[in-house]
């Protein structure tokens, strides 16, 4: 699985990160910074739930 996320769309409201904080964190600068770029299998669930939640449709999974 690769997470990628469009930074230009992104509107750093933490919701990815409130599901899966072990992939996405919004940091003190108010950026989102991907912490796995290709996280394992056991993350999937968590992984796709924080791309559905997301109110920009800025991450995508493949």
């Amino acid at each position: 699985m690769k997470v990628t996320v469009d930074f230009d769309s992104c509107a750093s409201t933490g919701a990815c990160m409130q599901v899966c904080p072990e992939v996405f964190e919004v940091r003190n600068d108010g950026y989102l910074y991907i912490l796995q770029e290709n996280p394992g299998p056991e993350l999937a669930a968590k992984v796709n739930e924080a791309a559905d939640m997301c109110p920009t449709a800025a991450i995508t999974v493949e």
